[in-house]
């Protein structure tokens, strides 16, 4: 059991110890332990319960201030203030408070019952659900530990290993649609290299590596976040248009590939001297014989579900379509997996999730909250009186670069944000479909605190040897100028270059 774990076991049985009352002098007599006064609540305690309920309180009454905005949409702005209140200053299941927020919506007639129905039924849940068996297909089979193993095994140097596994975890995307998936399967990379360095240094490097690349690289693939399909969903209602599986890797693969090779050589740079860097280092080969069974129809369907995916415009098939098919076959008799595996690898919690924030999301557009959010947002930002492109690009980046740090969920975050988004791009001419891609981009990015990622908690709460909070902090510091910048220049270069910006 780690350390901080006995810790916590030991002071709350030292504590009941203390409380227990004590029976010598409950026998003299009776009324000394009815006489104890009962323990007052913590301040901490105090805070978790009133720092919630006075911001509900602000933002009822903000909502109710604007004798401008109809009450639809003071009801839809309030569900969604409440629904971040509450994920960002308690520890209520993100999904339980999503629902919540969605049913008072539902209630309050702001949004038609069959939208919270329709939202879980949408194709954006049942593309997740096969990305979700993929994923578990992947990892249950060993397929992910056997290629990184080869991919590995070409490491000379320090320097070298580390830009291998950047090169491993960068696709990891398009098979895993879970930020915390991919960190579970990478753990066990984790702990077998850093068994191997012995170095308190690299291992702290490596530390930051994996689950650094695994967020910076998510924007490579439509299924590597929630949030990515909760915006297109949004992108869908709103224009009409939605991108494609394809249209995303190509949008933003590239992307994901720059910023994960621009974190490996900051990691580098600022966390090893140029000694450990050179250092000479063998990964022991493991015998690899051939691929099992489960293996071989893995990779099989995997790669068959990539290139379905990849070329929808040519043959017709939904996303959601080729990877319902996808799990299937991974499940039928005799195949990758049994059945209940594949249910099991499934993140209902998630689910239900997206599909509380789709209704949250839709009732800021349709009841006209988002637009006016958008106008408080030009008259206090200064965005109203700016017309170039560069200063809208940079300005979107800015506000979606640093959204973790009050929001520690994708999928929250592209709730707030996504309506606005959306907005700025109709108020400003932009092409709704590039200002939402690069607020995702932006989204994708949390790397300043450990809470604001599963993956990063999942790192630094390791046995032994990890990363620091001040080490994350001074790496998001050169990283967050460093991914602004290459938004702003990915918007006038490539992506123009391939349709997605005018």
């Amino acid at each position: 059991m780690p350390s901080s774990r006995r810790a916590i076991f030991m002071s709350s049985s030292d504590a009941n110890h203390e409380d227990a009352p004590d029976l010598e002098s409950a026998a003299d007599g009776g009324n000394a332990v009815a006489a104890r006064p009962p323990p007052s609540p913590r301040p901490a305690e105090r805070v978790r319960v009133l720092l919630p309920l006075s911001l509900t309180i602000a933002a009822g009454l903000a909502v109710v201030l604007p004798a401008t905005l109809p009450a639809p949409a003071r009801i839809a702005l309030f569900a969604v203030l409440l629904a971040i209140i509450l994920w960002s200053t308690t520890s209520l299941d993100v999904a339980y408070v999503g629902l919540g927020a969605a049913l008072l919506l539902l209630l309050t007639g702001v949004s038609p019952q069959e939208r919270l129905f329709d939202s879980l039924a949408s194709d954006v849940i049942w593309l997740m659900i096969g990305a979700f068996i993929l994923g578990g297909a992947v990892e249950q089979s060993g397929l992910a530990m056997r290629l990184a193993q080869r991919v590995v095994e070409r490491a000379r140097t320090v320097r070298g290993l580390f830009w291998c596994l950047t090169a491993v975890l960068i696709p990891s995307s398009l098979f895993v649609p879970s930020v915390s998936g991919r960190a579970v399967i990478a753990i066990p990379i984790f702990r077998s290299i850093s068994s191997i360095t012995a170095d308190p240094r690299i291992t702290r490097a490596l530390a930051l590596l994996f689950p650094t690349v695994i967020l910076v690289s998510t924007i490579g693939s439509l299924v590597g976040a929630g949030s990515h399909l909760v915006a297109n969903q949004l992108l869908s209602q709103v224009t009409g248009r939605r991108l494609s599986f394809g249209e995303w890797v190509l949008y933003g693969m590239p992307f994901g590939v720059v910023a994960s090779g621009a974190a490996c050589a900051v990691i580098l740079a600022l966390f090893l001297d140029g000694e450990r860097r050179g250092r000479c280092i063998r990964v022991p080969r493991r015998p690899r014989g051939s691929l099992s069974r489960s293996e071989r129809i893995t990779l099989a369907v995997g790669a068959t579900m990539v290139v379905l995916w990849l070329s929808e415009r040519w043959h017709g098939y939904e996303s959601a379509t080729v990877t319902l098919a996808g799990a299937l076959a991974l499940t039928a008799p005799g195949s990758a997996l049994r059945w209940k595996e594949g249910v099991k690898a499934v993140d209902w919690n998630l689910l239900l999730f997206v599909g509380a924030a789709l209704v949250l999301g839709g009732a800021l557009i349709d009841t006209g909250a988002s637009g006016w959010l958008f106008q408080a947002l030009l008259r206090n930002s200064g965005i109203e009186s700016a017309r170039g492109h560069l200063f809208l690009v940079v300005a979107v980046g800015v506000m979606s670069l640093t959204s973790h740090l009050y929001l520690t969920s994708h999928v929250a975050r592209t709730v707030a944000l996504g309506p606005v988004l959306l907005q700025l791009a109709a108020d400003r001419d932009l092409d709704p479909a590039a200002v939402i891609f690069i607020g995702t981009v932006g989204i994708d990015y949390c790397l300043t605190f450990p809470v604001s990622s599963k993956a990063l908690l999942m790192f630094q709460g390791l046995d032994g040897e990890t990363f620091r909070p001040a080490d994350l902090l001074l790496l998001s510091a050169v990283m967050l100028p460093i991914h602004l910048a290459s938004i702003a220049v990915f918007y006038f270069t490539y992506w123009r270059w391939m349709g997605l910006a005018p």
